[in-house]
């Protein structure tokens, strides 16, 4: 049974995991609200899978976004960088990154810097020439993971943003923090939490209530990311609505 229906089949006090109510559709964001969406959605987009990518470009495409750097720049920055050959042999080395980076980048209609461009050409230039000597067990997503927080710079999210990009996986979640706010708001996650100290522990949390909507992580994740970073705070004022007490 998908996601959309079973939001309309349960009853709005019913609990979804332990500790949360599922709520309406019409609730931003309740349970409902994000079964109801992925009723519709195919599947993950805006940036989370690229199926046809290399393991470095998804290295480079999920090094070159993160806090501070926009989805749009993120994209123009891995494009510039990805057509000059960083992500292949022989690639660029730090200098060379750093030079691209630093001219400004194509966005909409708008000419824009890219933020922290030494910081990341340095940890790309890193991750480029230690990819080579990891080996990886493509059949174990949390091995690959474990493998990849071994680069400096790449943490339990980005790490996971690479698992879901290069092996589609639904075993992780990417917790950044629009889906963090999301979660919070209908008490999925409590209000203090501390990132990456408590990352697994709020995954798998995660991971329970997607199995619970009936809807993949990698769905469920892209569609919180994509609704949350055009939501204002204002629209989320239901911030017990979903808790049961």
């Amino acid at each position: 049974m998908d996601g959309g229906l079973m939001a309309c089949l349960r009853e709005p006090d019913s609990e979804v995991v332990p500790g949360v109510r599922w709520g309406r559709p019409e609730q931003v964001p309740s349970p409902a609200f994000w079964a109801a969406l992925a009723r519709d959605a195919d599947e993950a987009s805006h940036g989370y899978v690229d199926r046809d990518s290399t393991l470095e470009e998804s290295v480079g495409f999920c090094l070159l976004g993160g806090y501070g750097i926009t989805a749009e720049l993120n994209h123009a920055a891995f494009v510039r960088l990805r057509d000059v050959g960083a992500f292949h042999p022989p690639g660029l080395d730090e200098d060379q990154i750093l030079g691209h980076l630093r001219a400004p980048l194509d966005v909409g209609r708008r000419r824009v810097r890219y933020r922290f461009p030494a910081q990341r050409a340095h940890r790309l230039a890193v991750a480029m020439d230690m990819l080579g000597d990891i080996e990886l067990d493509t059949q174990s997503p949390l091995e690959v993971r474990r493998s990849l927080m071994t680069i400096p710079g790449i943490g339990p999210k980005t790490a996971s943003w690479i698992v879901r990009n290069w092996l589609g996986s639904d075993d992780v979640a990417i917790l950044d923090i629009h889906i963090v706010r999301a979660c919070q708001v209908m008490r999925l996650f409590g209000d203090k939490v501390s990132l990456p100290r408590d990352y697994e522990v709020l995954e798998r949390r995660f991971l329970d209530f997607a199995h619970g909507l009936g809807v993949r992580a990698s769905l469920l994740d892209a569609l919180m990311w994509r609704e949350m970073r055009e939501l204002r705070p204002r629209d989320l004022g239901l911030v017990n609505a979903f808790s049961v007490s």
